[in-house]
C-alpha cells in the first residue's frame, strides 16, 4: 500500500523555482516539439493559468521528464525502479482559493493514455489552503498501489461511483476516492464530493479550497513508461 508522508508536502511547499530546460533523457516522442520540457527534480512552469510540476519527491526515484504544449496538454516519461513507495507526482495545478460554500461549481474533465505495466494511479489531488486536508480522486490505477487509511464504504457522487478511504499521515487528513472501474477519460463534478465530506460526513469544515492538481502518482515504471494527458480542464467559481 502506497503511503503519503510529510516529505511530499514539505517538498511541494518548499521546492524552489529552478532554472528549467534540461532535456537529456526525454524519451516521449511529443517532447521534442513541446513548448516546455524539463527533467529537473522540481522543474515547474506556468502555462495558460495552470502550473506544471515534475515533482520527483519520493526516495529511491529514478529518472523522469515532463513535457507540455499547454497547462492542459502534457505528458511524462518516467523510469522508476520496481520498488515500493511513491516516487513522484508529476501534475498540472489550477488554483481555486474559494471556500466550499462560496463555490457555485467546481468541475473537471480529463483524457489520458496510461501504460498497461508499472505501478501508479492517475488522480486529482485537492488541498485546502492550510494543507490540513487532502482529497484524492483516483480515476484509474495499476499495479501494487493502494490508498492511505481504512475503507469507509462506497458512494456515488460527481458522476462516478467511488470506494472511499479515510486516514492520516500524521500531518494532514487524507480522504481518498477510488473509482470502482478504471477510466481514461471523463468528467468529474468535484463540488458534490467536497460537500459530502463537509456536510454529510462532517470530516472537515468550510475549508478554502486552494489547489486542484491532476497527475500521475508513480510508484514504479521500470524501463521507462509514458503517461500522456491529452486534455485537462478545471473550472470553478
Amino acid at each position: 500500500m502506497a503511503s503519503r508522508t510529510l516529505s511530499r508536502l514539505t517538498k511541494a511547499l518548499l521546492a524552489p523555482a529552478l532554472a528549467l530546460g534540461a532535456t537529456v533523457g526525454l524519451a516521449s516522442a511529443p517532447a521534442s516539439a513541446a513548448v516546455w520540457n524539463t527533467c529537473d527534480q522540481w522543474g515547474n512552469t506556468s502555462l495558460n493559468g495552470y502550473t506544471l510540476y515534475n515533482n520527483i519527491w519520493g526516495s529511491g526515484a529514478g529518472s523522469q521528464c515532463v513535457w507540455a504544449n499547454s497547462g492542459t496538454q502534457w505528458g511524462v516519461w518516467a523510469d522508476h525502479p520496481n520498488t515500493g513507495g511513491i516516487k513522484s507526482y508529476p501534475n498540472s495545478k489550477k488554483v481555486i482559493n474559494k471556500t466550499i460554500t462560496s463555490l457555485s461549481s467546481l468541475t473537471s474533465s480529463y483524457n489520458v493514455t496510461v501504460p498497461s505495466s508499472g505501478a501508479y494511479n492517475t488522480s486529482y489531488d485537492i488541498w485546502d489552503t492550510d494543507y490540513d486536508y487532502e482529497i484524492m480522486l483516483w480515476v484509474n490505477h495499476n499495479g501494487a498501489v493502494g490508498p492511505l487509511g481504512t475503507a469507509q464504504g462506497s458512494v456515488t457522487l460527481g458522476g462516478h461511483t467511488w470506494n472511499v478511504y479515510k486516514g492520516s499521515n500524521g500531518v494532514n487528513e487524507v480522504f481518498s476516492f477510488l473509482r470502482t472501474s478504471d477510466s481514461s477519460s471523463g468528467s468529474v463534478d468535484i463540488l458534490p464530493i467536497l460537500k459530502w465530506i463537509k456536510d454529510t460526513k462532517k470530516w472537515m469544515g468550510n475549508e478554502t479550497i486552494g489547489d486542484v492538481q491532476f497527475g500521475y502518482e508513480i510508484t514504479s515504471s521500470s524501463g521507462g513508461l509514458n503517461f500522456t494527458t491529452h486534455n485537462l480542464t478545471v473550472s470553478g467559481g
